[in-house]
C-alpha cells in the first residue's frame, strides 16, 4: 500500500512537468524526467511509441512548444497508484496552444488523458513513461505544423 506522501509526490511531479513546460523553464522540466522516457503520442501523431533521452526530449519540447506564444497544460482528476519504487498516475488534461496565424484562429486546444509511469530515484520521483490519449481537439491544428516548422528552422 502506498503512503499519502508518495501519492502526493508523484502527482506533484506530473504537475511540475506541465508547469515548467508552460513557464518555459526547460532546466526544471528536465528534472521531472528520468534519463530515458518512453513516449506514446500515437493517438495524436500516429506512428509507434519510442524511447528518447531526457536532454533530447527537453530540446524537442523547448523547440516545438517554445515556438508558441503561450501554452497552458492543465492536469486534473488524478488517480495515483504507488507500488514500492514505481508509480502510475492517470490524469485528464486540456492543453491550449496560442500563436498568431495567417491561416485561421490563434488557438489550438487538445484534451484527453495522460498516463505517466514514474520511478523513485535518489533525487525524487521521475517520469519515465508518458502515454497521451487525445479525446477531442478544437481550433486551428495548423498551429502545430507552424510550430514544428519554426522549431526545425524552416520558418
Amino acid at each position: 500500500m502506498s503512503s499519502v506522501a508518495d501519492r502526493l509526490d508523484v502527482i506533484d511531479t506530473c504537475t511540475r512537468m506541465a508547469w515548467h513546460t508552460d513557464s518555459r523553464d526547460w532546466e526544471k522540466l528536465g528534472e521531472t524526467f528520468a534519463d530515458e522516457i518512453r513516449l506514446d503520442y500515437t493517438s495524436l501523431n500516429g506512428g509507434e511509441p519510442f524511447t528518447i533521452a531526457r536532454k533530447d526530449l527537453v530540446a524537442a519540447w523547448s523547440g516545438l512548444l517554445g515556438a508558441f506564444t503561450a501554452t497552458q497544460h492543465i492536469l486534473s482528476n488524478f488517480l495515483a497508484e504507488v507500488s514500492g519504487d514505481t508509480a502510475v498516475v492517470t490524469a485528464m488534461f486540456q492543453a491550449t496552444h496560442r500563436m498568431p496565424s495567417d491561416h485561421g484562429g490563434p488557438l489550438w486546444t487538445l484534451a484527453g488523458k495522460y498516463r505517466f509511469g514514474l520511478t523513485r530515484t535518489p533525487s525524487g520521483w521521475q517520469i519515465d513513461d508518458v502515454v497521451m490519449t487525445v479525446l477531442w481537439a478544437d481550433g486551428n491544428q495548423q498551429l502545430f505544423t507552424d510550430a514544428a516548422k519554426i522549431a526545425s528552422g524552416e520558418s
